[in-house]
Order: structure tokens, then sequence, then C-alpha cells
């Protein structure tokens, strides 16, 4: 069982990693007694879709049961980042409202970036805030999404404009889930653990291209390592800058190619991770045409992403106009300037706005 504490004064709390943290729960007193801190004599509303209820909902169930919680309703969502609306979110406040629950109630998230992303975001909103729980079911969930307190839904004219930031209360990372985890999506989780190396730790991207093999094969040993490193550095992050105002900016890296491309091609046509793969070699051939890295860089980059069968060019089909238009839209544009995380070296990235349009349309002609 390995555990990291996110630092955020009185919004702090822990993460738990463990190849079965469920099955070893009650024989931890560290987690009964911080989950019984939180759950006990609460009215409990567990949000997941219909992939993971099948699979995982008994289990949490139970937890929730042994955390005697007084009562415990559920709503079952589709599955997919095309449900990531408005709509989709209203069926948990319908839930809510229906079943009468009060400020002092507690949501927990049971599923991947999308189910964590809709249950903060109705945490943060609901009775203008109430506790949730993340238990994170996708790699991509687990060393990202659900750490650091970003909650949101999708817009049709971009994703993740309609969000708030709200920290869980707890986070439980289960690596045996990853073993009903698609490949696809396994391959999508890895984007972002690519991520970290890339943007803050050379040392880690260096260790990711030694297990590479170890993690296709979901060794647990060699997971539970890589998550644990990707949350230590999200939580280093987050602990000093919560809401984006500096640093955590850099936790973009690739995104707003990445975004780009999942709005233009409509939601779930390409998985999250997928576009952010995509778009962290496009950061880097920027970088290069810049004169900050080298081809060899890119080179390398390219090569550990392909390896993990991830895209590293857009959509054939998807024209570089678009895709700048779309970019534009981004969360990080201010005063008209388009800002990028960009790579100054494997492990060091800068926020900039200093990207030529020219720069850009090469890379995105490619």
């Amino acid at each position: 069982m390995e555990s990291i504490l996110v630092q955020l004064d009185s919004r702090s709390y822990s993460i738990f990693i463990d190849q079965q943290v469920f099955a070893n729960a009650s024989n931890n007193t560290q987690i009964i007694n911080e989950f019984k801190a939180l759950a006990q004599d609460k009215k409990l509303l567990i949000v997941t879709n219909d992939t993971v209820a099948p699979l995982y909902l008994e289990q949490t169930k139970t937890l929730c049961q042994q955390s005697n919680a007084s009562h415990i309703e559920v709503v079952v969502l589709p599955d997919g980042e095309q449900f990531k609306d408005m709509t989709h979110l209203n069926r948990i406040f319908d839930a809510l409202l229906e079943k009468q629950y009060a400020r002092d109630c507690m949501l927990m998230a049971l599923g991947g970036g999308v189910i964590g992303d809709m249950t903060g975001f109705a945490a943060a909103c609901y009775q203008r805030g109430v506790d949730f729980i993340q238990i994170p079911t996708t790699l991509l969930a687990q060393v990202d999404s659900s750490v650091g307190g970003k909650t949101a839904v999708n817009h049709t004219l971009g994703k993740n404009m309609i969000g708030s930031f709200h920290q869980p209360k707890l986070v439980l990372i289960n690596t045996d889930f990853l073993n009903t985890l698609p490949d696809r999506e396994f391959a999508a989780g890895m984007a972002e653990v690519i991520k970290y190396g890339l943007l803050w730790d050379q040392s880690f991207f260096e260790w990711l291209e030694l297990n590479q093999e170890a993690l296709k094969a979901k060794q647990p040993q060699v997971l539970i390592q890589a998550i644990k490193r990707c949350c230590e550095i999200k939580a280093e992050i987050v602990a000093q800058d919560e809401t984006e105002r500096g640093c955590r900016a850099l936790l973009n890296l690739g995104h707003t190619f990445g975004h780009a491309i999942e709005t233009g091609l409509g939601y779930g046509n390409w998985l999250h991770g997928e576009a952010v793969a995509a778009g962290m070699v496009m950061a880097f051939q920027t970088s290069q045409e810049m004169g900050w890295v080298s081809q060899q860089v890119v080179d390398r980059v390219t090569a550990l992403i392909s390896a993990f069968g991830l895209p590293t060019t857009k959509p054939e089909d998807f024209s570089g106009e678009t895709m700048l238009a779309l970019m534009q839209r981004d969360k990080k544009v201010q005063d008209g300037q388009l800002r990028l995380i960009l790579p100054q070296a494997i492990g060091n990235t800068v926020v900039t706005s200093q990207a030529p349009q020219s720069v850009l349309s090469k890379v995105l002609s490619v």
C-alpha cells in the first residue's frame, strides 16, 4: 500500500494506491478510519457508468456499508466522453433532489475521467458544495484526472469549458481495476503517464523507456510505481498552484492541440489520451521548429509514445486551419494570445505565447 498526501491546508487529502485496495481495506486501519470519518452516518450517492457498474459497483457498496453510511443510492450514466454534458449532469442533480440529500451528503465517483469530472462538478455545485470521493477505474483517471480537483463538463464549442475547482476528500486507486481495462483505454492512460516525465521529470521519462515492456504487461509493482510517481508530481504541482495561475498550467502539455482534435472530431471519436499523445508530439515539433529542442529529442519522444500504440499526428482529414481555429478557443488564451505549454528539454516545459503562427501552421499542416 502506497499513500500520498496532497497538501492544501484545510483541503488536504490522501491518495491510497494498492493492487487490491478494496480487498485490503478491511485490514488497513488508516483507510477504514479515513473512510469512516468521511462517510459515517451520511447519505452517499455513488455515480458510475454502465461499463463499470457490473464490474465494481457491489465492491464499492460493500465498502460504503462497512463505513456505516446511513443511506446509499446509485446513478448509472452511459459510458463515453460524448455523455459528459449538462444533460447527463442533471441526472446526478435529479437523484440528489429526489432523495432529499442535504448539504452533509457525500458523492462518490466510480469510473474514469468522465465520471470523476462530472461527479466532482456536481459536488461543487450541489447546495454550493458537498464532499466527494474519487475511486478511479482507468489508468488515465488514476494518474491524472482524479487528483487535483479539476471538474467540468464539455460544451459543443469546447472541451471542459464549464467547470470548477473542487478537491476530493479521498482518492482510492486500485490497480487491479486495470485488468479489465481495454487495451486502447490503457494506452490512452499511458499518454498521461508519459506526460509527467516530459513536463517535469526527465529521470521518470528515462525510467518509462526502460520499463515500457513491463508496463505493457501490467506488472503490478511496476504499475504501482508509475502511478505513484505521477500522483507525487501532480500533488507537488497542485500544492504550489491549486487554481492554475502558474505552474499548474504545465500539466496541460499537449492538451491545447489535443482538445482541438477532440472538439473537432466530436467527443469520443478519439480518446482523450490519444489526442493528448498526438498533441505532445506536436508540442515538441513546435519547439524543434523554434530551435528549443533537437530533432533527436522529438524522435525519442515520438518513439516512446508510438511504443504504446498511440497516435503521433493529427487525423489526416483534419485541416490545420480548422485545428488552429479551435485552439484559439482554448482556456489558456489571454488577451487574444494563444498560450502553449512547450518543452525546452525533456522534463523542462514553459508556458509561452511566443510560438509564431507560421510555425504552428507548418506543424499543423503535417
